[in-house]
């Protein structure tokens, strides 16, 4: 069973920065593709950015592309977001996920696919 810590979030003014980390407990970690996804209150949880398993190939959501970088250190067993010129709409609990398995990338996007997530950190963008 894995185990996902997420860390990293806080209350930031609107333009600001924030790096978020997720530090998974098996050196299987490596083998997975991860993903983060937020859930804003009231709102549906939605995929934010993703990661395959070799680090190379990432995704982003519309609203985060440009701004958000997800990154992963499969040494540290640790992946990454990135977060720069934050949105009062980025304010969510973000949560991180790890697959089981390589799927395609449309299928990455769905929260269905991860069957490891971490806590939640909160992120909360001041205007």
């Amino acid at each position: 069973q894995v185990q996902l810590v997420d860390s990293g979030g806080g209350l930031v003014q609107a333009g600001g920065s924030l790096r978020l980390s997720c530090t998974a407990s098996e050196r299987t970690f490596s083998y997975y593709p991860m993903a983060w996804f937020r859930q804003a209150p009231g709102k549906e949880r939605e995929f934010v950015a993703g990661i395959r398993s070799s680090g190379i190939i990432t995704y982003y959501a519309d609203s985060v592309k440009g701004r958000f970088t997800i990154s992963r250190d499969n040494a540290k067993n640790t992946v990454y977001l990135q977060m720069n010129s934050l949105k009062p709409g980025d304010t969510a609990v973000y949560y991180c996920a790890a697959a089981r398995q390589e799927v395609s990338r449309a299928r990455l996007q769905l929260d269905a696919e991860y069957a490891y997530w971490g806590q939640g950190t909160r992120v909360t963008v001041s205007s």
